[in-house]
C-alpha cells in the first residue's frame, strides 16, 4: 500500500475515527469531509473500472453515506449507476440520499432479492459500503447473507474504507467478510488493512484524504507509517574524508553448533549498511571459517568464553554498537544481561530475547522479536501477537524498555515516542536468515550514530526495500544473502527519494 504523499500516514482504529468525526462535526466540516471521501471513491471507481455499470451498496451508517456521495459524482460524470440502500436514520445518510434523488438516481431497497437481481446483471464493479469502522462482530444474519451473495458472484469489488465484515483494529480474518479487489480507505489506513491475514481480504489499498491537515489526524492515530522521504532524512551521511573508524565499529556476538551462519548473515548486513569495521565473536571456529569464505572483510574471533568480552569492554575495547543473540544458544540470556550493563547501543535478537531480561532495556537497546519470540517474551500465545501487532509492540516496549521491532510483513517499531509501521517488503523474504540480516543492519546504523528509534525505523525500511529489489532481480524465492547484496541500492533509492 503506497501513496505519493511526502507526509506520514496515520493508522486509525474505530475509536480514532469516531474522535476525528466528532472534531469535524464540531468544526462544521463533517459533511465536507464526507464529500471529499465520496469523490475519492468515485474517482477510483472510474479510474479502475472505466466502462460499464457501477453497482453501489449503501449500508445504514456513514459508510453507506459515502457510497451515496460516490454514486452522485459518478452519475454527474455520465456513468451508469445502480444503488441499493438500507433504510437509515443517520442524518448524513438521509441527506445524501435526498441529494442523489435530486440529480435523478433513486436508490432501491437493499435486500437479498434485489442484490441477487443486481448481481445477475453483471455490473463492471460493485462498491461495498455496507459496514465501516464502527462494526463489531458478530455479523447480523441479513448482512451475512448479503456478503455471502456478493462473494459468490465473483465480481470485482471496491471496498469503501475497509471490506465489510473486517474489524478495523484487528488483524484477524473472520470466517465471512467481503473479498475486495481494491479498498479505498478514508483518512488513513486501518490496522486490518495493513496486517495479514485481515489485509488479504482488502486487495490493493489506496488512502484517500479527508481534506483536513495532518495535525487533525495525529492525535487520534494508533501509529504512523513514515514516508520514504522522512526515513531518508534520518539516514547518516559522511564527509568526503571519512575513514573506517568514523563509520562505526560493530560487534556481532552469536553462533552455536548448527547455527553458525546466523552471525555471518548479521555481519554481512552490517557491512552492507555501512559499518566501517565488523567483528564476529563466537565460540565456534566454524563461524570464523564461514565468515572468511563469505566476506573476507568480516573479522572473526573465536572465543571459548564469550563472557571475556566484558573485560575487553572494561579495558577500552568498546565497540560503537553490537548485535547479540543470532544463533547464540543457551548462554544468550546471560550474555545479553552482561551486554546490557555496558550501556552501549545494542541489538538483541533470536536467542537473546528472553523473559528474564524484562525491564533490563535502556534507551540504546533495540529488541527484534518475530511473533513467536514476542509471545515468549510476553507469556502469551503467538496468535495474540498476530491478532494485534500494534498492541503487542507497545506492550513489549513498556515491559522491556528501549525500542522494539516486532518483525513481520510489515514490521512494527515501538519506542517511548510512539509506534510506527514500516512500508514495503516482498513475500520472498519469508525465508531463514532475514532477521539475522536485519539485526546487522540496525547495529550498523547504531554504530553510525543514529538513535535506537531512528536506527530501527531506517533499518526496517532499508531491509524491506532491499527485499523488494532482490525480488525484482531474482523472482519469488529469496535468500538473506540476496537481500544483503541489495542494501546499497536500497540506500540509494531512499536518498534519491528525498533529493
Amino acid at each position: 500500500m503506497e501513496t505519493a504523499s511526502l507526509l506520514p500516514e496515520y493508522l486509525l482504529n474505530a475509536e480514532g475515527v469516531r474522535a476525528l468525526d466528532e472534531r469535524l462535526e464540531r468544526a462544521g466540516l463533517l459533511e465536507l469531509a464526507m464529500e471529499e471521501a465520496g469523490r475519492a471513491v468515485a474517482t477510483t471507481l472510474h479510474r479502475e473500472y472505466p466502462a460499464g455499470e457501477v453497482l453501489l451498496l449503501a449500508g445504514a451508517g456513514a459508510n453507506g453515506a459515502d457510497a451515496l456521495v460516490a454514486a452522485r459524482h459518478l452519475h454527474a460524470w455520465g456513468r451508469r449507476v445502480a444503488v441499493l440502500a438500507q433504510p437509515s436514520r443517520h442524518p448524513l445518510h438521509r441527506d445524501n440520499r435526498a441529494r442523489l434523488k435530486a440529480v435523478g438516481v433513486t436508490p432501491a431497497p437493499l435486500t437479498p432479492a434485489s442484490l441477487g437481481r443486481a448481481l445477475k446483471a453483471a455490473p463492471a464493479v460493485v462498491a461495498d459500503g455496507l459496514l465501516g469502522t464502527g462494526f463489531r462482530p458478530p455479523l447480523r444474519a441479513e448482512l451475512a447473507h448479503l456478503i455471502g451473495q456478493l462473494n459468490a458472484a465473483r465480481l470485482p469489488v471496491l471496498a469503501i474504507d475497509l471490506p465489510s465484515g473486517l474489524e478495523a483494529g484487528r488483524a484477524g480474518l473472520p470466517d465471512l467478510c467481503v473479498k475486495a479487489a481494491v479498498t479505498v480507505t478514508l483518512g488513513g489506513p486501518k490496522p486490518a488493512l495493513v496486517y495479514g491475514p485481515a489485509a488479504h481480504a482488502a486487495g490493493r489499498v489506496q488512502v484517500a484524504g479527508l481534506g483536513v491537515p495532518p495535525e487533525w489526524l495525529a492525535p487520534h492515530a494508533l501509529a504512523t507509517r513514515p514516508s520514504d522521504t522522512e526515513v531518508a532524512a534520518l539516514l547518516p551521511s559522511r564527509f568526503p574524508d571519512a575513514h573506517k573508524g568514523d563509520a562505526g565499529r560493530v560487534w556481532i556476538v552469536g553462533g552455536h553448533p548448527g547455527t553458525v551462519g546466523a552471525p555471518v548473515l548479521s555481519g554481512l548486513g552490517a557491512l552492507r549498511a555501512g559499518a566501517g569495521l565488523v567483528t564476529l565473536h563466537s565460540q565456534e571456529q566454524a563461524v570464523a571459517d564461514l565468515a572468511v569464505s563469505q566476506a573476507p572483510e568480516l573479522m572473526a574471533r573465536t572465543r571459548p568464553d564469550l563472557y571475556a568480552l566484558g573485560e575487553e569492554v572494561r579495558t577500552g575495547g568498546r565497540p560503537d554498537a553490537l548485535a547479540l543473540g543470532m544463533g547464540l544458544g543457551p548462554d544468550a540470556a546471560g550474555l545479553a544481561r552482561m551486554a546490557l550493563a555496558w550501556g552501549l547501543p545494542t541489538v538483541l535478537d533470536a536467542d537473546a530475547l528472553q523473559p528474564e531480561l524484562r525491564g533490563a532495556g535502556h534507551e540504546g537497546v533495540v529488541w527484534t522479536p518475530h511473533p513467536g519470540e514476542a509471545a515468549r517474551m510476553l507469556g502469551v500465545q503467538a496468535g495474540e501477537i498476530v491478532a494485534d501487532p500494534l498492541a503487542a509492540a507497545r506492550e513489549l516496549q513498556r515491559q522491556y524498555g528501549g525500542v522494539v521491532v516486532l518483525k513481520g510483513g510489515p514490521s512494527t517499531v515501538a519506542s517511548a515516542g510512539g509506534v510506527a509501521v514500516s512500508r514495503g517488503g516482498h513475500p520472498g523474504m519469508a525465508s531463514a536468515g532475514m532477521g539475522d540480516t536485519l539485526s546487522g543492519v540496525i547495529a550498523a546504523l547504531l554504530g553510525q550514530g543514529l538513535s535506537a528509534a531512528h536506527a530501527a525505523l531506517c533499518g526496517v525500511r532499508l531491509h524491506a526495500r532491499a527485499g523488494e529489489l532482490a525480488g525484482e532481480r531474482h523472482g519469488y524465492g529469496l535468500s538473506a544473502t540476496d537481500l544483503s547484496l541489495e542494501l546499497g541500492r536500497a540506500w540509494k533509492y531512499l536518498t534519491a527519494a528525498s533529493a
